[in-house]
């Protein structure tokens, strides 16, 4: 179909585009920006008057909870929660039911995923057999199934020897390696930040080195190895630090920020929101601030939703019993624009960490909007401000610790390979 987006304030990093620009698809690609090329005729307008247009966003961590955690989430669900959303892309971890460590599993998956064609599914596969940190998969098989990269989800490796023959095979291949860095034993039963709040409520603390500790290990295997790594969900003022620090030495490392730790901090825990219990915990003010001085200057290189969809039963019981994890996709976006707005920070730069930047992560030719590109496209009204409800959520999982919130920015359409996949009603559900 033949696709004029018209009026619109086209904002695109990569190619440096901040300024109003009409948009012109056809058969899935970019074709023109600006002017429409020889003989095209629209069979389709869209009127972006006042809107945003800017590539598909990009998330690095999102649970589409299949297979096996179908009572939490299905793939249809989050997938249509990641077109209202805006996202076009997005990285899901290994640790489903069975875990990602098989290529016949991954290609299902990305089978499933094709076959729905809501959102681009890029499964990271389990970097050990089961997650069990003892014994490394067929990472070479798992790329060839689709696999974009190689986790451990949640669960550290506590051999440090197989961590450093993970890295040595994922070095030779050129494969990526991602990493939750958390020292285990430091970790251990922990459930809040190891602060002023856990020990008001009683909760086990996590202190901040048990993520610094893990970083610095991880530093100097990846120097000795040579691997890319990618740290996932950094949180602490010290992990921003060490990875800043390793930037400049010129270690091949990439990081980021769930939009979450963005703007929470331990006290968002008031008295035991369950909602607030995530992985890794909500920091100190100290360490928000630091998370987003990191993410100005570009030593966080992305945001993420960190998508963890939870039923309610597993939300409403005590915090230290709670699940942790919150819904995100579709909040994924008024949050990054939020930030923006606080910290002053360009609306084309707080694009970049949600579409180039977490492209070039992914090892992947998307997050711009050249001609000849994939039309995968986000278009949203940054005045549009509403309130995050549980029954304004597509997403299945309705818990989240921004209920109740106003926030601006809402996506109005969401072009996956030049088709409308997501348009707001005119009542704006």
């Amino acid at each position: 179909m033949n696709i004029h987006i018209q009026h619109g304030h086209l904002i695109d990093p990569k190619n440096k585009l901040d300024a109003r620009q009409d948009i012109f698809i056809s058969l899935g690609k970019v074709v023109g920006i600006g002017h429409a090329p020889d003989g095209f005729l629209a069979e389709q307008v869209i009127d972006a008057t006042n809107l945003i247009v800017c590539p598909g966003l990009i998330d690095l961590s999102a649970r589409l909870r299949e297979p096996g955690f179908e009572y939490k989430a299905t793939l249809e669900s989050e997938m249509l929660a990641a077109a209202a959303g805006g996202v076009t892309s997005l990285a899901c971890p290994p640790d489903t039911d069975p875990v990602l460590d098989e290529p016949g599993l991954v290609e299902m998956l990305k089978h499933r995923a094709k076959q729905l064609n809501l959102t681009h599914v890029y499964p990271l596969g389990a970097l050990t057999r089961q997650l069990q940190g003892k014994e490394l998969t067929e990472m070479c098989e798992l790329t060839e199934a689709g696999c974009v990269g190689f986790s451990q989800a949640d669960i550290a490796i506590t051999d440090t020897l197989v961590l450093f023959r993970a890295m040595q095979y994922a070095a030779t291949f050129g494969f990526t390696v991602w990493l939750r860095p958390e020292e285990t034993y430091l970790a251990k039963d922990g459930i809040a930040h190891d602060g002023e709040v856990a020990s008001r409520l009683g909760l086990r603390g996590i202190p901040a080195i048990a993520e610094t500790i893990a970083i610095t290990t991880i530093l100097r295997l990846a120097l000795e190895t040579g691997a890319k790594v990618h740290l996932c969900r950094l949180s602490t003022r010290e992990g921003v630090e060490l990875v800043r620090e390793a930037k400049t030495q010129g270690l091949n490392v990439t990081c980021d920020i769930s939009a979450n730790h963005l703007h929470l901090t331990e006290y968002d825990i008031g008295f035991f929101n369950a909602n607030c219990h995530l992985k890794p915990p909500l920091r100190s003010q100290r360490d928000r601030d630091a998370l987003s001085i990191g993410l100005a200057d570009g030593t966080i290189d992305a945001v993420c939703s960190d998508h963890t969809p939870v039923d309610d039963d597993a939300k409403l019981v005590p915090f230290a019993e709670a699940e942790a994890g919150a819904t995100g996709l579709e909040l994924l976006l008024p949050l990054s624009l939020k930030w923006a707005s606080e910290q002053k920070i360009p609306l084309s730069a707080a694009i970049a960490r949600l579409t180039t930047a977490p492209a070039q992560i992914l090892g992947l030719d998307a997050g711009h909007l050249s001609v000849g590109s994939n039309a995968d496209i986000c278009i949203f009204d940054p005045q549009h401000y509403w309130k995050i409800e549980a029954k304004s959520l597509i997403s299945q999982g309705k818990n989240t610790p921004f209920l109740g919130m106003e926030v601006a920015g809402k996506v109005r359409f969401t072009l996956l390979n030049g088709r409308v996949q997501f348009a707001l009603s005119p009542t704006g559900g």
